[in-house]
C-alpha cells in the first residue's frame, strides 16, 4: 500500500440518498429521583415521634394530684 494515499477509499453512491452523520449531540439520560428525606432522618424521626407518644400516655396515665381547699 503507498504510503501517501489514505487507508481507505471514499465511495459516493451514483444513485439513491447519502446520509451523513457528523454531528455529536448530547444524549441526557432519565433522571434519577432522589428522596426527599434521608432514610436515617425518617428514622429519626420515627424514634422521636415514639418517644413523645410514649411521653403522653405516661402523662395520661399518671395519677394527677388533687388540689387541697
Amino acid at each position: 500500500m503507498p504510503e501517501g494515499k489514505a487507508a481507505f477509499l471514499e465511495v459516493l453512491p451514483k444513485q439513491g440518498q447519502l446520509s451523513v452523520e457528523d454531528t455529536a449531540s448530547m444524549v441526557l439520560c432519565k433522571p434519577k429521583v432522589l428522596p426527599l428525606k434521608s432514610v436515617s432522618l425518617e428514622k429519626l424521626e420515627a424514634l422521636q415521634r415514639a418517644a413523645q407518644e410514649a411521653a403522653a400516655r405516661q402523662a395520661e396515665e399518671a395519677p394527677q394530684p388533687q388540689p387541697q381547699a
